[in-house]
């Protein structure tokens, strides 16, 4: 039974990522061609817009067209940035690690955060306790995450100018060692990874007050205090363990929010990540890496749901008993 469960997540994943290769493909040519912009310049000849064509391979039928990319996709061929004249995959490829370090280190803290002050807050329901960190969650939840990139920047970059107000390193500084860099790119890390984690925490702590407040409730727990075991014992041995279910599977939905705001606050903060990448490709109307920047955000929402699939299943025993 695990091993055709497991089959049809992967098969479903890999008919997700086909069709998100083929509305990829057709929704930047809805949006239109390069050669759009050449045709309007004056001096534009037939003959370089025939050129330019060529080149992108749009003088080929739409079949054509589409055989072409889904090939060169596969081979990891993205085409090549109008404004760099780069390769799209090697501005991915370099664009890609500050993403996962920034985008790992504010989920981590978020959740092991927002997880602490659930159960805190469902074990002290109704008391002041509960209410403070309810209204700060809510606060968190509310707010923009540009607006709390610009309020981070404002308090510790400008008021009390005791971090760095963008990028991932220091410019213009040469390091003595590679732990000198890494201290640097983790001080310009800061801000940017708690506007991260100010945007997600409230979703994890509301999901986590929730389910505790569930769990404690069932007959189980019920059982577990008759038979004489400490309340802290209850809650951290079969409470908690139970209440995580939810968070799993929130982590995985909520992946494609994260990327979302990953891009406001890599913008805000100059971080060069993919966020920031896209953003540019926006504004320069380069076309080849929205496509790519698209195609690689759409495969990490469906990894993360495939990875939260799998890991939901080992975790929880009625999943396979279904």
């Amino acid at each position: 039974m695990s091993g055709r469960w497991l089959a049809g997540k992967v098969a479903a994943a890999l008919l997700t990522l086909l069709f998100v290769i083929l509305f990829n493909f057709f929704l930047f040519r809805v949006m239109g061609d390069p050669t759009t912009q050449l045709a309007r310049l004056p001096r534009s000849t037939p003959e370089e817009i025939e050129k330019l064509q060529a080149s992108y391979g749009l003088d080929k039928p739409l079949i054509g067209q589409f055989t072409d990319y889904a090939g060169d996709t596969a081979r990891f061929d993205l085409g090549t940035s109008q404004r760099s004249r780069r390769p799209v995959w090697d501005e991915i490829v370099d664009a890609l690690p500050w993403t996962l370090i920034l985008v790992g280190t504010g989920t981590l803290i978020a959740t092991l955060l927002g997880s602490w002050m659930g159960v805190i807050a469902a074990t002290r329901r109704g008391q002041k306790t509960d209410d403070g960190l309810l209204g700060f969650s809510l606060f968190t939840y509310a707010s923009p995450e540009y607006w709390i990139g610009i309020i981070l920047i404002l308090l510790f970059a400008v008021w009390i100018p005791i971090l760095p107000s963008g990028l991932q390193v220091t410019p213009g500084v040469e390091f003595s060692s590679v732990f000198a860099e890494v201290l640097d790119v983790a001080e310009h890390l800061i801000l940017p990874a708690t506007a991260m984690t100010l945007m997600l925490l409230g979703q994890y702590f509301l999901i986590m007050r929730s389910s505790m407040v569930d769990v404690l409730t069932e007959d189980f727990i019920t059982v577990k205090r008759a038979t004489g075991q400490r309340w802290d014992r209850v809650v951290r041995k079969h409470a908690v363990p139970n209440a995580l279910l939810p968070l799993v599977t929130l982590s995985a939905i909520q992946f494609g929010s994260v990327v979302g705001g990953a891009i406001t606050i890599e913008t805000v903060f100059s971080w060069p990540g993919l966020g920031e990448l896209t953003f540019t490709a926006i504004n320069d109307k380069d076309f080849p890496v929205l496509q790519g920047t698209f195609l690689i955000f759409s495969f990490g929402v469906i990894l993360a749901n495939l990875l939260a699939d799998i890991l939901y299943f080992y975790l929880d025993p009625r999943v396979k008993a279904t």
